[in-house]
């Protein structure tokens, strides 16, 4: 059973933080199953609500994610998302290696809709999108990855790092053949995210654990647990 209180990484009278684990869906979808949604009111605390998503992750991604604990904190929340005043760094494990340590991609994402799902493509009359990434650490077939996303679409860490020739293992919709590196568990993790709730004191930060199925190509490509 699912204990979310457990994974707690923040909390004050505005916004809690988790570490939303890898393979739950944060909201309901057309194959039913079990959903991040259905557990939040074990995360009222004392409030008369249960608190809410400020952003999403993907089913298949880990770590940190914001739940705002009541609409004026939602707002507030929603707000600084909009203006990109959030600091999200996601690591992950890619198959190759991009060209130099550094960079950033900047290619225009669209919702392409096909008769067996959708992915986000390269094209040009898509959204503006930017994803900053360093590499950390790496082998002879895979690297450790820190991205920063610019922008906030949707599967833009995966699809930008699959339209520079690095998809990220275990994705099964940008990178074919990937999944066999690690059982077809996606390696990209919300590492951190800074969130500067309140002007007149620091930013609050905080920092998710590497969930277990990353943590073998992690330590291949120089992570120290």
């Amino acid at each position: 059973m699912l204990d979310l209180a457990s994974r707690l990484l923040h909390r004050d009278a505005l916004m809690l933080i988790i570490d939303k684990p890898a393979g739950l869906p944060v909201h309901g979808g057309e194959r039913g199953g079990d959903t991040l949604q259905a557990h939040l009111d074990e995360l009222r605390f004392g409030l008369p609500r249960m608190p809410e998503l400020a952003h999403r992750l993907d089913r298949d991604t880990s770590g940190c994610l914001v739940l705002g604990r009541h609409r004026k904190a939602l707002a507030e929340l929603g707000r600084l998302f909009a203006e990109g005043k959030v600091e999200k760094v996601y690591w992950a494990v890619a198959v190759g290696r991009p060209h130099g340590e550094s960079g950033v991609v900047e290619l225009p994402l669209k919702k392409l809709e096909r008769k067996f799902g959708w992915r986000m493509v390269v094209d040009e009359h898509g959204l503006a999108s930017a994803t900053q990434w360093r590499v950390l650490g790496a082998t002879d077939r895979l690297c450790w990855v820190e991205c920063r996303p610019l922008t906030g679409r949707t599967h833009q860490i995966r699809a930008h790092m699959a339209a520079i020739g690095c998809p990220l293992v275990g994705d099964v919709i940008y990178g074919k053949g990937t999944g066999t590196l690690a059982g077809d568990h996606l390696h990209l993790h919300s590492r951190s995210i800074t969130v500067p709730l309140n002007p007149r004191k620091p930013a609050i930060t905080a920092t998710a654990p590497v969930p277990e199925h990353m943590r073998a190509l992690l330590a291949e490509c120089g992570w120290e647990q």
